[in-house]
Parts: structure tokens; sequence; C-alpha cells
């Protein structure tokens, strides 16, 4: 679509409606910029975040009758 068509369009509409028009605009620019690449996470990339305790293989206490 030509620029001159959308500019002319606009400017023969109301003040407040070209207000609406140039939040919705901003609205499309928002949401193309929040468009990313998908992106898989890299092997090791938690590394550090969790930390496993020293009794984790160990067997839980309230399964002991059934062992």
């Amino acid at each position: 679509m030509e620029d001159a068509l959308v500019y002319s369009k606009l400017s023969r509409l109301p003040a407040n409606l070209q207000s609406e028009v140039i939040d919705f605009i901003d609205f499309l620019l928002s949401k193309e910029e929040k468009k990313q690449p998908d992106r898989k996470p890299k092997f090791g990339s938690a590394k550090g975040m969790f930390k496993m305790m020293p009794d984790f293989d160990e067997p839980l206490e309230d399964f002991k009758d059934y062992m």
C-alpha cells in the first residue's frame, strides 16, 4: 500500500480517530518487535540453577513399610 494513500485516508479522519489509528499502529509495531525466532535451549544452560541434595537417591522413610 502506498504511503500517500494511507496518509490521505488518515488526514480525512477526525482527531480522536487519528489518535486511535496511531495507537493501533503502535500496538502492531510492538507485536512485531516481540516476535523472536524459536530458540532451543543449549545443553548445560541451566548449570548451577539447581542443587541436588546428597541424600537424593536414599530411600524415603515414608515407604519403609513397603520395602
